[in-house]
This record gives structure tokens, C-alpha cells and sequence, in this order.
């Protein structure tokens, strides 16, 4: 918190940051901006072809600025609620407080709101005027904007709106207690394609009280997770708070950044699945699942990619925007960075294990897809008679220093894994199995050095040489790839002290969950404690690289860093049959409550200790019913049903969550 704010969820300052960039978010999932910025984005609109595809610009009537000039002894305050998901401004002096509210609507999504109320002492009378600074102008370098007809006072421009009912200066007279105005900014997509909003007058008070009970109800579940609130809250407002918005993806910004030449152009990169999907999943299904409908809607894209590389099935591209198709403005990355289908699937194996929605495969395209990523891996592998196993050739890992390596560990092992999942989910749906899956996962090549027990990056890697960021190391989490602790001790300790000490922030959060695993509690909080150098004041906008450069308002740093709470702490794996958990504290936090983890239709409390840990299942839903559970202690294989209500005791050791076995 900035300048002594007390509430661990409000973000305040007397000033803003000197770096533009640094500014708090506002954003619903579909529509986003960066306060007092000239322009916002909407969810899935772009503008540009190709490698030159980024959101589109919309001006911005929202970028308003109360002020008051030549007015002294003014206290201000500007202050970020991840509560309620609302940016305030406030000038606070002896007779009167003046607060501008801006945030997007959790429920009316199309909207973006600013509203301004004054408030006067009781006995104050002079006159309060407040003066509006806007420097909106219906102009966007992406957007053909036209002239619209009036509506209910306010001036429309079709593709963005032209307010006209707030005046340039309000004024509050001396017989009114409190007053209030609200602007409120409508976007929408209309029948025909086109983009269209208005602008109307409010009374601030119920919208504002609709918006928070919405945002309230979003964020339900979480109120014993508050380890990390502005991380939480910005991951949050990225995902899809209405079930009739079609889903477009996470960008490592968010939607309220990616303009042409920033933040990646707002477009989605295996981030949304391997970096920000698992914490979405475990307390939201619903919105996870948008986020695999999104992979599901850009199919063709990928099976185009894949044909126009000479390969079967569907390869999903390295950036993705509107189509699927792929949109990276560096060709090489799109060419070789082939993980990406991989992690893709991934995502959905753990959405699958975590809910058992067979409606996704059987009825809404999921089946297709997996297919289709299993299809490309088969052809995207060649037999090596010298070695008797498959190769996949010519990619770059997700170690970006090297290209054009053969037998990246990681992209083969998250290929077998994809393989696997295709072969196993065929038969719960009870679809044949086609043969080349089987011996491909259990024939391709995982680099491993038997001698020095580790694994290598790809084949011809020496140890020393310099990494990007988090690679080899994911073989143990979230691939779970099989290995022995001493195996996961030697990949940890070969690749941490070469890794690049500035790069990209999720990387030490993999780290720290390495050794989380393996019960070095206070080395993976030496390295968790590396986060916090790419958290910037006062609003907790996180920045890609630790020198301030890349990416801002960085979900995929914050996504790692949550997963080392979620994950490490608690030890939570997901696998095929159960939730496993195996807790470790570090010495300074004595208790960690997770609250509203879902599982298997189940809403599940744990409380951790260093001594005990307790678990209870809040909800179990009749419609449809949720599946029963029970505990399971690893060591004694002692066995605890789990009934609604009814809290259990289990010592502080691992076990599993599960679907009660027979006898």
C-alpha cells in the first residue's frame, strides 16, 4: 500500500506515477483502459492483418480529469479498490469532498462509467465548482468513425461515442447537500457487425451499487485467498464475467493494453493456459472453460497453420488474435515455437480432470480439438533409426535464446502428455484409440543425461549455458513429467543460477515451486520473494522484466506468482483421478486459508497450519448433483468421507481429494 492506506485492497496515493503505463487498469473483460488514457480496447477487436494485427483504438470519452484551479489547500487522493474494480480521484478540502469514480461495469459490460459527486459540510454554502478536463477527440488511426444521429441529448459517433451532456464545468450551488453526475459510456457490437455506443446522464448510486454487488458475486470464493489482492483482482477482471459474451482470449496485458507497438499487441500466447488457466480453473470453472471455448472458436486457425506448414491437424498459433490464424509479426517464433499446442491441450486435460464436463468433448468442439493437436504432434514427429525413438526437430523452447534446437525436453514431454490425455480420453468416451497415438507417446524422446541425472534443454545443451526463463524446469510442474526427487533436485539447481536474473517475471515462481516439492521451504521464498522487484507503486502494476521494460499490467508474471501460493503451498496437482495436495509453509506465514476451490462440482475450504490442516466442503450442488469426495491420507491410506458442512481434521502430510473408491 502507498502513503499509509490502511485496507489491504485499496491502493492509494497523493500522486500519480511519473510512467503512464504505470497507471491503474479499469476493466471488465470487455471493454478496458488504462485511467486517463486517450483510448480504450474492446475484447476481440483489432485492427491490421497479419503481423500487423493489435487492438484496435476507441477513443476514449472516459479519460475525464476533475480538477479545480486556483484552488488551494486541496487534499488529493487517487486510490485503486480491487473490491469493487473502481479507480477514484478525490479532492478533499474544508467544507466539501469531490470524488470522481471510473470503473467498467461487472454487469452492464458495455458500459464504462465515470461519475462525479460533491459533498459539502452541513453548514457550508459557497459555491463548489469543479472543472472536467477531457482531451477527447472522436479519432482513432484503426476505426472509420462517422456521425451518428442524436439520441436523448448526446451527440453519437457511430464506432465510439461523442458525450455532450456533461458539461466542461459542474457546479454544485450552495442550497444542495450532495450531488452527483454520471457519464456513462455504452459499446457494443451490433447486428451487422458494426460498432456503435451512446452516452447518457445517470444518477450515480444504484449504478454504482449494481456494479459492486456484480463484482462482489465475481469474486465470491476468495475471501480466504487474500495473500495477493491486486494480483488476484487484475487476473479477475480479465476473465469473462457474462455468459453471453463470446470469449476472446488473455492477453499478457490484459484487454485495457495492447495497441500497435505495445504489450504484444494484445494478443494471446500460451500465457492464458500454462501461466493464468490454472488459477482461473480451480475457483471458476465456468470462466475457464470460456477461456479453452476461446482455442475451440479459433480452431480452423489452427488447422490452417498446420496445413500451411505441411503438417496434419491443428497447430495452434505462437500470438493469436481474432481468427486463430497466426499473427506473430517475427516469423520465427510462429514457425518453431510449437509448444504452444501442447499447452494448449494441457489446459484442457486439467479443465477435464477438474470437472469431468464430457459435455465440452462430446457437444461443443472439444473432442475435434484434441484430435486435432494429436493429429499434428503425429506428424510432426520423425523416427530416428540411430536412436529408436521419435524426434521433433527444428523448434524453439520456451527458452527463447535458442532456436532451431531438435528435442526440446520440454516440447517433447508436453507433446507425449498431449497424447496421452487424447489416448485417455478416448476411451472414457468410449471412441477408439488410434494405434500412432499410443506409440508415439510411448516412443519419443525425452533428452535425459543419465549420467549427471538431469535433463537437458534440447539435444547438444550444455550445462552453463545462459536461459531466458522458466523451461526444463516445468518438466516438474505443471507437466508432472515422471522423475525422481533427486532428478527435480539436479534440474533446479543446473538451471537456477543460469537463468536470466531480470527476465520475465513467472519464471521464479516455477522455481519456488520446484522446491516447495522437495521441502526447501526457505530457498523457493528467497526466490519467490524476486517477484515483488516487478511490482510498481502505488496501483501494483506488475511489469514483465524487473527493469521496467516489457509488458505492464502483467498478468502472466502475476498468474506464476499465484501459482506459487495455489499450487506451492498447498502442493494442489491435478491429476486423472484425484486433487493431490502436500502443504509447505515458509516460517513467516503461520496459516493459509484457500476458500471456494472447486472440485468436481464441489465448493472445498482448506485451512493449513503447520501443524494440521483442515478441509470442508461448502457447496455440493443437487442440480446437476456434484460428485462425492472423499480424503485420502498418502502415507497411512487412511480414508475421510467429505460431507457438506462437516469439517475434517488431517494432519499436516500429503493425501488427495477423490471420488470415493469401492469397499
Amino acid at each position: 500500500m502507498a502513503d499509509g492506506s490502511e485496507d489491504p485492497a485499496v491502493f492509494s496515493s497523493s500522486s500519480l506515477p511519473a510512467d503512464p503505463r504505470l497507471l491503474a487498469t479499469v476493466t471488465n473483460a470487455y471493454l478496458g483502459t488504462r485511467v486517463y488514457r486517450d483510448t480504450l480496447h474492446v475484447s476481440g477487436v483489432y485492427s491490421g492483418a497479419a503481423g500487423d494485427t493489435h487492438r484496435a483504438d476507441v477513443p476514449s470519452p472516459a479519460n475525464v480529469r476533475m480538477a479545480m484551479p486556483g484552488a488551494g489547500g486541496l487534499d488529493e487522493t487517487f486510490a485503486l479498490d480491487t473490491r469493487t474494480g473502481t479507480f477514484s480521484h478525490e479532492l478533499r478540502a474544508t467544507d466539501f469532498v469531490a470524488t470522481q469514480q471510473i470503473y467498467a461495469h461487472y454487469s452492464l459490460v458495455h458500459l464504462m462509467v465515470v461519475s462525479i459527486t460533491i459533498r459539502r459540510s452541513a453548514h457550508a454554502t459557497r459555491p463548489i465548482t469543479i472543472q472536467l478536463q477531457t482531451p477527447f477527440e472522436p479519432k482513432s488511426q484503426d476505426l472509420d468513425l462517422k456521425q451518428g444521429p442524436d439520441f436523448q441529448g448526446a451527440q453519437n459517433t457511430f464506432l465510439s461515442c461523442h458525450p455532450r451532456i456533461i458539461p466542461a464545468t459542474g457546479t454544485e450551488k450552495g442550497n444542495e447537500g450532495s450531488r452527483g453526475w454520471g457519464r456513462l459510456h455504452g459499446n457494443g457490437f451490433g447486428d451487422r457487425g458494426g460498432f456503435g455506443g451512446g452516452s447518457v446522464v445517470s444518477k450515480v448510486g444504484e449504478l454504482n451499487a449494481r456494479c459492486a454487488r456484480s463484482q462482489r458475486s465475481h469474486t465470491r470464493g476468495h475471501r480466504g485467498f487474500n495473500l495477493d489482492p491486486p494480483s488476484l483482482f487484475y487476473l479477475l477482471s480479465s476473465i469473462t464475467p457474462h455468459p453471453v459474451l463470446p470469449p476472446h482470449g488473455i492477453s499478457p496485458g490484459g484487454v485495457a493494453n495492447g495497441a500497435r507497438g505495445e504489450d504484444y499487441w494484445g494478443h494471446v500466447f500460451w500465457d492464458q493456459e500454462t501461466w493464468i488457466f490454472p488459477n482461473i480453473l480451480l475457483f471458476y470453472p465456468k470462466a475457464a472453460r470460456a477461456m479453452l471455448e476461446y482455442r475451440i472458436h479459433t480452431l480452423e486457425g489452427a488447422l490452417h497453420n498446420a496445413r500451411e506448414q505441411g503438417y496434419e491437424g491443428a497447430k495452434f498459433p505462437w500470438e493469436s488474435a481474432a481468427t486463430g490464424r497466426e499473427v506473430c509479426p517475427e516469423e520465427i517464433y510462429g514457425a518453431q515455437e510449437i509448444h504452444v499446442s501442447g499447452d494448449v491441450l494441457l489446459a484442457f486435460e486439467q479443465y477435464y480432470h477438474t470437472t469431468q464436463d464430457q459435455k465440452l468433448f462430446r457437444e461443443d468442439g472439444g473432442w475435434r480439438l484434441v484430435c486435432a493437436v494429436a493429429q499434428y504432434w503425429c506428424s510432426r514427429m520423425v523416427w530416428s533409426e540411430e536412436e529408436q525413438c521419435y524426434h521433433i526437430r527444428d523448434v524453439m523452447p520456451p527458452d527463447e535464446h535458442h532456436c532451431h534446437v531438435d528435442n526440446s525436453a520440454y516440447t517433447n514431454a508436453v507433446a507425449q502428455r498431449s497424447l496421452t490425455f487424447a489416448a485417455d480420453l478416448a476411451r472414457d468416451l468410449m471412441f477408439p484409440v488410434p494405434e500412432q497415438w499410443l506409440r508415439r507417446a510411448r516412443s519419443i524422446k525425452v533428452p535425459f543425461d543419465a549420467g549427471k541425472k538431469y535433463h537437458p534443454e534440447y539435444d547438444g545443451y550444455s550445462p552453463g549455458e545462459p536461459v531466458k526463463q522458466a523451461d526444463v524446469v516445468l518438466l516438474g510442474f505443471p507437466l508432472m513429467h515422471p522423475m525422481s526427487p533427486a532428478v527435480r533436485r539436479n534440474d533446479l539447481e543446473v538451471y537456477e543460477p543460469v537463468t536470466e536474473p531480470h527476465g520475465p517475471a513467472m519464471t521464479w515462481s516455477m522455481f519456488a515451486v520446484g522446491w516447495l516439492e522437495l521441502k526447501e521451504v526457505q530457498r523457493a521464498q528467497a526466490l519467490l520473494n524476486k517477484c515483488f522487484s516487478h511490482i510498481t507503486e502505488p496501483f501494483k502494476i506488475w511489469v514483465e522484466n524487473s527493469d521496467g521494460s516489457g509488458a505492464v499490467n502483467f498478468l502472466t508474471g502475476m498468474g506464476g506468482f499465484l501459482q506459487a501460493i495455489l499450487f506451492g503451498y498447498t502442493g494442489f496437482r491435478i491429476t486423472r483421478s484425484s486433487l493431490r495436495f502436500d502443504p509447505a509453509l515458509p516460517d513467516d506465514i503461520h496459516e493459509l486459508n484457500v476458500t471456494g476451490v472447486s472440485y468436481l462440482g464441489n465448493k472445498l475450504r482448506f485451512s493449513i497450519t503447520r501443524e494440521a490442516m483442515g478441509i470442508e466442503v461448502t457447496e455440493s450442488p443437487r442440480d446437476p448433483p456434484a460428485l462425492p469426495l472423499e480424503a485420502v491420507l498418502a502415507g497411512s491410506g487412511q480414508r475421510l468421507p467429505l460431507h457438506k458442512g462437516q469439517r475434517i481434521s488431517l494432519p499436516m502430510a500429503a493425501g488427495c481429494i477423490r471420488r470415493p473408491s469401492p469397499g
